[in-house]
């Protein structure tokens, strides 16, 4: 039995993950965190019969301690609480799914103690690529991706030599506005940017999909996973999302790994690798979907996926930067205080302004992460008395 310990539980992956495990004969949910969702967690802990948990809020933590006192679990409190939740208890997998910068030390602290970790928190490497993956490679342990795009990758470079290898080929939905110029896009309202063609996603991802900074993190996030340099990685929109994504060879042949779009799948095999199970999706016909259409990226008017390219060739914490800075913004927009197009002109601003560290240790990270919110906080203010 594989016991995995599940962050983000509340979240789109992580109540995804709970149906995949309770499919999975051979797969037990032992502990369960999340930020503020305090009633469906200790649902999903009756469910499970989990006796540990964590939130992350330290006000949600004191509202809701008395009903998992009822319930008899263990409840944990604060970013703290998280981490202590992954290190004391007896875990075979860490299945990382918390939303933002927030899944960076539960991320380390996972590798730190040797356990396997399965990621769908690509901010971990956005933010400390370098620090996180140098862990992973001194306390000898292992990561698994549970993006789709990074899930597909990791198939398909299976058992091939990394000098046979010559690019990524990371493929996109391009999101509900990829027909739209930039002047239309300028008008999209908070309702249109939720409503996502393909996936069924959490409003920050969702948002992220459709500035293509989504695909900006997934870059990033594949340049440290795989060590492949940032000129060796493209993005192509592929709207149907049935193919998740390529590797072509140095030979020119092109590996590609297929399936409908559906997060269980990569959900699954990351909780049963190197073993595959017959999954609660949906399997996929070809003759169902008829033609398969690929395009490039419009550039202009989704200059995010630039900005993510450029904070990855700048390197150090500028790739942090950049996260904060669009987490702050995505904030900002859902709320109604900036428009669609200035998300990411909040964070090339913030980019502009900022002062580059190494990026080595989680001090730097997180120094840089502030300065970023704040230049952020900044700039959003200012478009909010222009407008």
């Amino acid at each position: 039995m594989k016991r995995v310990a599940l962050l983000g539980s509340t979240g789109s992956i992580g109540t995804q993950a709970i149906e995949v495990a309770q499919h999975l004969d051979n797969v037990e949910i032992t502990a369960l965190a999340a930020a503020t969702n305090g009633e469906l967690m200790a649902e999903q802990a009756r469910l499970l019969g989990v006796r540990r948990a964590a939130l992350s809020d330290r006000d949600a933590a004191a509202k809701f301690a008395p009903v998992f006192e009822d319930i008899g679990v263990e409840l944990l409190a604060g970013p703290e609480g998280v981490v202590e939740l992954v290190t004391d208890g007896e875990h075979d997998l860490v299945l990382n799914a918390i939303v933002g910068s927030a899944g960076l030390e539960p991320t380390l602290e996972t590798l730190r103690s040797g356990t396997t970790l399965a990621l769908a928190n690509k901010e971990s490497l956005v933010a400390g690529g370098t620090l996180v993956m140098s862990t992973a490679s001194s306390a000898g342990a292992d990561i698994i991706p549970v993006d789709s795009e990074h899930s597909a990758i990791f198939q398909c470079m299976l058992g091939e030599d990394k000098a046979s290898i010559g690019r990524i080929i990371l493929t996109a939905s391009g999101g509900p506005f990829r027909d739209r110029t930039p002047e239309q896009l300028a008008s999209v309202t908070v309702k249109q940017a939720l409503a996502h063609p393909t996936w069924n996603m959490g409003p920050k991802v969702t948002i992220d999909s459709a500035t293509l900074m989504n695909k900006g993190l997934e870059v990033l996030e594949a340049h440290h996973l795989f060590g492949m340099e940032m000129e060796r990685i493209d993005v192509i929109v592929h709207p149907q999302s049935v193919v998740h994504s390529m590797v072509e060879m140095v030979d020119g042949s092109v590996l590609a790994h297929l399936g409908v779009p559906d997060m269980r799948i990569p959900v699954q095999y990351a909780m049963t690798y190197p073993a595959r199970m017959k999954s609660p999706a949906a399997f996929l016909s070809l003759a169902d979907y008829g033609n398969l259409s690929f395009e490039d990226v419009d550039h202009a008017s989704f200059p995010a996926l630039r900005l993510a390219y450029e904070a990855g060739s700048s390197g150090g914490t500028c790739p942090a930067a950049m996260n904060a800075a669009n987490e702050e913004a995505v904030r900002a927009f859902l709320s109604g205080r900036i428009g669609f197009t200035e998300i990411a002109t909040v964070v090339g601003r913030v980019l502009e302004r900022h002062d580059a560290l190494e990026g080595i240790s989680l001090g730097e990270i997180r120094e840089a992460e502030e300065q970023a919110r704040r230049h952020a906080t900044e700039e959003i203010g200012r478009m909010e008395n222009t407008s």
